[in-house]
């Protein structure tokens, strides 16, 4: 039988279909649904930097106030620098799903700074994750802020967080670096176990009626494909980390494709919003199909591949291409003159 076995953060999966960070991992229910439909891992919803800062703010507000009022008050409760505060319901949502299921489970924080956020990493470990995926979502406005520190405050991030715990962190990244190779290769030298290419952006939008400025969360399409795909193809077998896909993922030919290039899984969200959990079952199967077809044993055979340093053609992820599309798109702005 085709095996669809694959390694990602140290864990031995049982095929590279992963969900990614989504509202589908609220429900304990909804976790079983998946692992029945054939997810070998699954990315928890995310908990936000801004909840934990609130959370604590909130605490320190409640134990500060009225003690004015009476000076022996003052000393009463411990400082809150002492409480490890937190949503304490994203780890008893941690420890529900590990009760419940027999998959990986990896949790997810999200953030963009250096704080108390980053030591939440110890208790999610406490709760029983697999591992911890650091959503790093960070967009710069400050035009004195160098490239150099941005790249270093992901840098700091993961030290942190990788100090914190023993589980395996991956970092979920960004493309928009002037140097992706570069920051991709310090990353895995500080020891991120691996890479999750990439993070999207919700861009706003306007409502011109009520002329507001208001969040417009559109699904991926199998367009996205295209971006990690390029950079998986190009950064393996030159770093250690494990190499995860999102975005963009909608059938198995998607997840052909980045296997080849030598992806270690493909996260799989947008679609199952789409189409239902179900989907899961849809893919795997199409996928053992055209591996049987083509006469591929395992998923460690077809990885890499595809990849820069072993495809025929390793100029198709540079410069050369770009010359080439253009060159193959000639003949439609030709009819198009005619």
């Amino acid at each position: 039988m085709t095996d669809l076995t694959t390694n990602y953060l140290g864990l031995r999966l049982r095929s590279p279909l992963v969900v990614s960070a989504s509202p589908l991992s609220r429900e304990v229910e909804a976790i079983c649904h998946m692992e029945e439909a054939g997810a070998s891992a699954i990315v928890l919803y995310s908990l936000f930097e801004e909840q934990l800062r609130q959370e604590e703010m909130d605490l320190e507000y409640h134990l500060a106030n009225g003690t004015e009022s009476f000076a022996e008050s003052l000393t009463y409760f411990p400082q809150p620098s002492e409480f490890q505060v937190g949503p304490e319901g994203y780890l008893d949502h941690i420890r529900m799903v590990k009760a419940a299921v027999g998959i990986p489970i990896i949790a997810s924080l999200n953030g963009s700074t250096l704080g108390g956020w980053t030591k939440f990493a110890a208790e999610i470990e406490r709760a029983g994750a697999d591992a911890i995926e650091c959503n790093i979502y960070y967009i710069p406005t400050d035009p004195t802020l160098s490239a150099e520190a941005i790249e270093n405050t992901y840098v700091d991030i993961l030290r942190t967080v990788k100090s914190t715990v023993t589980i395996p962190v991956a970092v979920k990244l960004s493309p928009f670096f002037s140097n992706f190779a570069n920051v991709a290769h310090r990353l895995d030298s500080i020891g991120a176990d691996g890479l999750v290419l990439f993070n999207r952006f919700y861009q706003p939008d306007i409502d011109l009626e009520a002329l507001e400025i208001h969040p417009n969360v559109l699904l991926s399409t199998p367009q996205a494909l295209r971006l990690p795909l390029t950079w998986i193809g190009i950064l393996y077998g030159r770093v250690r980390a494990g190499l995860a896909a999102t975005g963009g993922v909608h059938n198995a030919e998607d997840v052909i494709k980045l296997l080849m290039v030598g992806a270690n899984v493909t996260m799989v969200c947008s679609a199952l919003m789409r189409h239902g959990i179900n989907h899961l079952r849809h893919v795997e199967r199409e996928l053992r199909d055209w591996m049987e077809e083509h006469e591929y044993e395992s998923v460690a055979q077809m990885q890499g591949s595809m990849s820069q340093l072993k495809c025929p053609d390793p100029g198709a992820f540079e410069r050369a291409q770009y010359m080439r599309a253009v060159k193959g798109m000639q003949h439609i702005y030709t009819a198009g003159w005619r």
